[in-house]
């Protein structure tokens, strides 16, 4: 049905696709979600969503780029790049703002005599429940897609130095993106765990766990515009 050298390529733009979903840009974009998501079923979820924006990103981006035989200047790939980083500042920030509109704040009890002191937060629901299922698809649909977007410059170089025709390159287009959404379905499920584990021990772990979603969020990101407003590139 595929000659070897077709065969090859899928095979390799699958693979590349599942090593895709662990890029570090990716995982901290995607921990800030999971953060506000604790069970697997919605971290598995926006997983998902997050991977098909990003196929469906490049894949209309790389089609017209096949179709006029055309790629992505690295400054405007280095634009996008940029976005990204400001993209995952912002994630950081709006985590932020969640865990402090929750009004998380430290009081003392007395307990035998002895003060403790207690994190607590009277907004808090016990069972994190949340809206409707488009209030939780769609932002990381449109977060994949950003990634995407920044993503489809390399990858249209690997594409266009591999494939020998318009088919060939929108099948390994396809692939790619099956392996990262399946990569981030994984990859969702994984980190999931500690913020579940987090739910179980107490608001004070959540908390952390929280936090330490956003400052990876905020951090990877002002390194990435620095890196690159320095022009030292960040892929």
């Amino acid at each position: 049905m595929f000659d070897p050298h077709t065969l090859t390529i899928l095979s390799l733009g699958f693979v590349l696709g599942l090593r895709h979903a662990l890029d570090a840009d990716h995982l901290a974009a995607l921990s800030t979600v999971l953060a506000e998501r604790p069970t697997v079923q919605a971290s598995t979820a926006i997983g998902f969503f997050w991977g098909l924006g990003h196929t469906l990103m490049l894949l209309c981006v790389g089609t017209l780029l096949l179709a006029l035989n055309l790629t992505i200047p690295e400054s405007m790939a280095n634009l996008f790049e940029f976005a990204v980083g400001g993209m995952l500042v912002a994630l950081g920030l709006f985590l932020a703002r969640r865990v402090y509109r929750e009004r998380w704040h430290v009081h003392t009890h007395e307990h035998g005599g002895r003060p403790h002191v207690h994190l607590h937060s009277h907004h808090l629901q016990a069972d994190h429940t949340h809206g409707h299922w488009y209030q939780g698809s769609l932002r990381p649909l449109a977060i994949g897609m950003a990634h995407g977007l920044a993503g489809s410059a390399a990858l249209m170089l690997v594409v266009l130095s591999t494939v020998t025709g318009m088919a060939q390159g929108i099948g390994y287009i396809v692939v790619f993106g099956v392996g990262s959404i399946l990569g981030m379905v994984g990859v969702g499920a994984v980190l999931s765990l500690p913020v579940i584990y987090s739910v179980t021990v107490g608001p004070r772990a959540y908390w952390m766990v929280q936090g330490l979603a956003c400052l990876a969020s905020i951090g990877l990101g002002v390194m990435m515009m620095i890196r690159i407003g320095l022009g030292v590139g960040w892929s």
